[in-house]
């Protein structure tokens, strides 16, 4: 992995740079930079992996995640074409497992699309399994999201 990825606090200075990534990444489905910014303002937890080993350290990859009192939602999770197959996605969602932990919760949730495959094979190598499904979830598409658990 690459040593100069770096797990940060995502601040508000980032979310221009966030919102083209969702854009990039899921489409039609993506959050705009508008719900991202009421995201940190509700007090979710958001981090970023940035390079620091760039000269602009690009954000490499972002999670999102509620913690209430026993459990803990992953909101997001998403890692730049550039930076994938490098182990991003690993350290954010080992990152929010611990966190999640930390803070208590007993479960962990979250809802994936049906049809992304890579982010379920990453989602059952952590042990989550599916609970249900939300029909039409993405409304642009149509398509239905799995709702996941992992027991902690």
């Amino acid at each position: 992995m690459n040593e100069h990825l770096r797990i940060e606090r995502l601040r508000w200075w980032h979310l221009p740079e966030v919102a083209e990534m969702e854009l990039a990444i899921f489409g039609p489905e993506a959050w705009s930079e508008g719900l991202l910014w009421t995201e940190l303002s509700a007090g979710n937890d958001y981090r970023a992996v940035l390079d620091r080993g760039a000269a602009d350290a690009p954000i490499a990859g972002y999670a999102g995640t509620a913690l209430s009192d026993t459990e803990a939602w992953i909101n997001n999770i998403a890692v730049a074409a550039a930076y994938r197959r490098r182990g991003v996605a690993r350290m954010l969602m080992d990152d929010a497992l611990a966190r999640a932990r930390a803070a208590g919760a007993k479960a962990v949730y979250l809802e994936v699309a049906v049809d992304n495959v890579p982010a379920q094979r990453l989602y059952d190598a952590y042990g989550f399994y599916g609970i249900g499904v939300r029909k039409n979830y993405y409304q642009h598409t149509g398509t239905d999201a799995a709702v996941m658990r992992m027991d902690l």
